[in-house]
């Protein structure tokens, strides 16, 4: 079974064909980290236009790198929520109207599952149930995934996502966009206990994430010392990164202890940090039997091989969408 899939959720025009929901034939993304870098984060109407212009040569490109032509083609798989309105509208009027025109079913998939079930996509796949932390500028949060198409939300964040945080840091420490990459790249070089920052704490959940306190810790300290350089801006860049990393890593592994999960998958665009990924890997080793699936980095980040993924296991449910169907930017999984 080939599904194509279109993905438009924010900045990434992606388009990919997957072969029976584990093999990529084919994974195309056009980036537009370029046209965002000068403003320092994603402009939505911005994203829309070019999510215009790209679409279908990306969709073109894929199906000409995968070999196959709309014959081949079993199903079309679109992400219709969550995510930027005007850019998840771009993909799911050119999936319908792809699915028209060559009489092809339309399955809608959610944003979220897609990053959960990217490891699919991986040498080694997980077995259900796992536990899945999504992290992502838009998302944080944890998921119990009893099977394809089942998942239940446990905890998730109260105010900004990681990836937010790694952002809006960045832009204070003023470091490019994306801020995470960068962030990630300088605190390899520097002292992660050079500076002491507030522990993400949720008063009434103890599997919730709040990184709001920390982001401000971050701005005051900034007004109070100014912007250091060389070290210390490593330095810097470390202490804050291992702050996001240590409360990401305690509630993942606390929700895993309470609800006896040993099995982790780590998804979405923060889990390509190379810090977030060793420190998963060191906690893991403290746990007999804990198997971590840690998808490579270009998993991790928006694309549309993860969506095939999800969709191919909703065409099997037998799921269809119609000519009515809509991005829907609050879609909660």
């Amino acid at each position: 079974m080939k599904i194509l899939a279109i993905e438009t959720s924010c900045d990434e025009t992606a388009a990919a064909v997957v072969e029976d929901g584990r093999r990529a034939l084919a994974d195309v993304v056009a980036t537009q980290i370029d046209i965002h870098r000068r403003w320092g984060g994603v402009v939505p109407e911005l994203a829309s236009r070019n999510h215009v212009v790209q679409v279908m040569p990306v969709v073109d490109e894929a199906l000409s790198r995968a070999g196959v032509g709309p014959d081949g083609i079993d199903a079309i798989a679109v992400t219709s929520g969550p995510g930027l309105v005007g850019a998840l509208l771009v993909g799911v009027q050119a999936a319908k109207a792809l699915a028209l025109a060559w009489q092809k079913p339309l399955v809608r998939v959610n944003h979220l599952e897609g990053h959960l079930v990217a490891a699919f996509l991986s040498e080694t796949a997980p077995a259900f149930p796992f536990l899945g932390l999504v992290v992502s500028g838009g998302h944080t949060s944890l998921y119990a995934a009893e099977r394809f198409g089942a998942y239940r939300l446990l905890g998730q964040t109260r105010d900004d996502a990681a990836g937010e945080a790694f952002d809006k840091g960045a832009k204070l420490l003023g470091l490019p966009y994306p801020g995470g990459i960068a962030i990630d790249r300088l605190a390899k070089e520097g002292d992660a206990h050079a500076t002491r920052f507030p522990k993400a704490i949720v008063k009434g959940s103890e599997l919730d994430f709040s990184f709001s306190g920390l982001k401000t810790a971050l701005l005051h300290h900034v007004k109070k010392h100014g912007v250091p350089e060389g070290r210390g801006l490593a330095d810097l860049c470390a202490s804050y990164q291992e702050a996001i990393v240590r409360a990401l890593v305690e509630k993942a592994f606390r929700a895993a202890r309470r609800l006896q999960f040993d099995r982790l998958v780590l998804s979405g665009g923060v889990a390509a940090n190379s810090r977030l990924r060793a420190a998963v890997s060191e906690k893991a080793a403290e746990y007999e039997g804990m198997e971590v699936f840690l998808p490579a980095p270009r998993l991790c980040t928006d694309n549309a091989a993860m969506i095939a993924v999800a969709g191919t296991h909703a065409f099997l449910r037998g799921e269809r969408a119609g000519a009515d169907l809509n991005a829907d930017p609050a879609w909660r999984l």
